[in-house]
């Protein structure tokens, strides 16, 4: 996808995949919460743009955005 000065708009990102290992729901619900403090605002704002994204898709409907429909009626004078 390019915009109109012909410049790509699609960045890839590679994602560093880690695994961990916990005893109980507990611990890795506090290590999640730890990870997400420990970023910056920017790239917590990122992480959500990424997910509105993906949740988007590549649709050609959701890029064009709505049509604009107009009728005109002809009302009943009285």
């Amino acid at each position: 996808m390019v915009n109109a000065r012909g410049q790509s708009l699609v960045t890839l990102k590679v994602m560093e995949r880690t695994l961990q290992k916990f005893p109980d729901f507990q611990s890795a619900d506090r290590a999640t919460l730890q990870y997400y403090r420990s970023l910056t605002p920017a790239q917590r704002i990122e992480i959500l743009l990424e997910l509105i994204e993906r949740a988007q898709g590549n649709d050609d409907a959701t890029q064009q955005g709505l049509a604009r429909v107009y009728r005109i009626l002809k009302l009943p004078r009285g």
